[in-house]
């Protein structure tokens, strides 16, 4: 009953529309159009050994699973630079009246000669007598999202709800490492740093550059003394979302992930071919995956991974995903299921995973599991009520 109402509110009323057509494809909204579908097997190695223990796991199938996506879906990041700096360049102890310590911190990495820096702004709360828990963002959004004088406040980062949680909360700017942008994504990390990857089919694009500057933050937060480097939490949205969950499974460091509506090469199936497709994704956004992934536009079933083995990589640190009733692109549904079908990596190593048999009603989030999961009410966006869930969650595993 809860999965029947939950379907109904998502998809807006009982006569939503079924399909729509978007780039010149049908956009499939009907769930009893749904392909049938095998998903690769997440605890069967390609040799076709079956995985039965943590050791197994992380000795023969997680390496595997990490280079399969790293060939066929995001490219492979470049395992080494020459250098990276940080530089403090802004700031104030009494921030946010004297809550908070703003520190606004420029980080730089060399490579061959050439040079890339970003931003970084960071609040830590004051009241903490030991170093603190830090959320770190993606920013896919407005620069104004992370505004460190706080003139403008946004729900998208809401960080006097963080710091009056105890949280420290960072922020850097994908547009700063990769512009967003299929003409000129490369102008960045890429092009300054790596060059050699634009010419690789299996080379990282813009969602791999994004991935290895949360990585460099987290570098960074090694050296804040202010900061418990062990407690570090990375949120992404949408593409940022993508990005997140990305990173996390390269980068063993991040404690905990937080994927809000990553849809299509994000939390979702893809075998599915429910909302927003490979193919779709490919054509509008190609440059954020390699140039292989393009070989799966209109062949799916040949994909050696889906997105449920992503999740698996994450494991058995707490992840945790997102939907909204008004986003049906990013297939709520399918994103749901990614979770149930990286369970199995999750029992491995003995964890508590408390998912529903079907998908929850809107507004039920699931907080106490090491995979954590809401669907709730209004569009594809990262709001309130998605900030203080992640709250919950993170109090519960940290």
């Amino acid at each position: 009953m809860f999965f029947l109402l939950a379907l109904i509110l998502f998809s807006g009323s009982l006569h939503a529309q079924k399909t729509d057509k978007f780039m010149g494809e049908i956009v499939n909204y009907d769930e009893s159009t749904v392909p049938a579908y095998t998903l690769p097997e997440i605890l069967l190695t390609t040799k076709g050994e079956r995985v039965k223990n943590t050791s197994i796991w992380e000795k023969k199938r997680r390496p595997e699973l990490l280079a399969l996506f790293e060939e066929h879906v995001y490219g492979k990041t470049p395992g080494s630079f020459d250098s990276l700096k940080f530089i403090v360049t802004n700031e104030k102890a009494d921030a946010m009246q004297g809550k908070a310590h703003l520190k606004e911190i420029k980080i730089t990495a060399w490579n061959k000669g050439n040079l890339v820096s970003f931003p970084v702004v960071l609040f830590i709360p004051n009241n903490r007598k030991k170093p603190a828990p830090v959320f770190l963002l993606i920013n896919n959004r407005s620069n104004r999202n992370t505004d460190p004088t706080r003139a403008e406040k946004s729900t998208f980062w809401p960080a006097e709800l963080m710091i009056d949680s105890g949280y420290a909360i960072a922020a850097f700017h994908h547009g700063d490492v990769a512009p967003d942008r299929k003409d000129s994504y490369q102008n960045g990390v890429l092009a300054h740093l790596f060059p050699a990857e634009l010419e690789k089919d299996n080379g990282m694009k813009a969602i791999g550059v994004w991935a290895w500057a949360a990585s460099r933050v987290m570098d960074y937060f090694k050296t804040d003394k202010e900061i418990d480097f062990n407690k570090v939490a990375l949120v992404g949205h949408s593409r940022g979302g993508k990005t997140a969950l990305w990173a996390a499974a390269q980068d063993q460091r991040f404690a905990m992930v937080f994927s809000s509506c990553s849809g299509s090469t994000g939390a979702s199936l893809a075998r599915r071919k429910y909302g927003e497709t490979i193919s779709l994704i490919n054509k509008q956004f190609g440059y954020w995956f390699n140039n292989n992934y393009k070989k799966y536009s209109n062949d799916v079933n040949s994909l050696p991974v889906d997105q449920h083995m992503l999740i698996g990589l994450i494991a058995p640190r707490p992840v945790y995903t997102t939907n909204a009733t008004e986003d049906r692109w990013a297939d709520p549904y399918g994103s749901f299921l990614s979770l149930e079908n990286a369970k199995p990596v999750y029992d491995l190593y003995g964890k508590k995973v408390a998912l529903p048999k079907d998908m929850p009603a809107v507004n039920s989030p699931i907080i106490n599991s090491a995979m954590g999961y809401h669907f709730r009410e209004g569009k594809h966006d990262l709001n309130v009520y998605d900030w203080t869930n992640f709250i919950h969650f993170a109090k519960l595993h940290f």
